[in-house]
């Protein structure tokens, strides 16, 4: 699908992506409400879990969730009550607190995606093969995989 910047092609895109991107977020944020996680406290605990380096500082939390160190402090202890999260003294420094997430926390994110993947799957089914195209070019491009950049 060949996309002029500014023209109506590339707008399809941009409406087809933004409509997958906010029904497979509210359907991430149902299914985490049902198991009685706010929305942002399950990203926060995807984010913990799936850090590339293990422990995760506060800070780093922030950043993902682009949200304030004090927001997100209030969110990991939120987990901490869940016992989905967990909080230890950096080895380092030892001003520094990571957290990381329990088995209790993984367990939580695995059963939550399984039913994300039910009705995300059932959702994807009902869309076009033009409208996932769309979709997905307007994806390359908000990452940068921009063939035409």
């Amino acid at each position: 699908m060949k996309k002029i910047r500014g023209g109506l092609t590339y707008f399809h895109g941009v409406a087809d992506a933004r409509f997958v991107i906010r029904k497979v977020f509210r359907i991430v944020d149902e299914r985490a409400k049902i198991r009685g996680l706010d929305p942002l406290e399950h990203q926060a605990l995807i984010q913990i879990y799936g850090a590339r380096d293990g422990d995760v500082r506060i800070g780093a939390v922030a950043e993902r969730l682009d949200i304030s160190s004090a927001f997100a402090s209030k969110i990991v202890k939120a987990l901490v009550t869940k016992e989905l999260v967990a909080l230890s003294d950096d080895a380092h420094d030892q001003r520094v607190t990571n957290v990381s997430a329990t088995p209790a926390g993984i367990a939580m994110l695995t059963e939550i995606d399984a039913d994300v993947r039910v009705h995300v799957g059932f959702f994807t089914r009902g869309l076009t093969r033009e409208q996932k195209d769309a979709a997905l070019s307007i994806f390359a491009f908000y990452v940068g995989l921009d063939a035409e950049s």
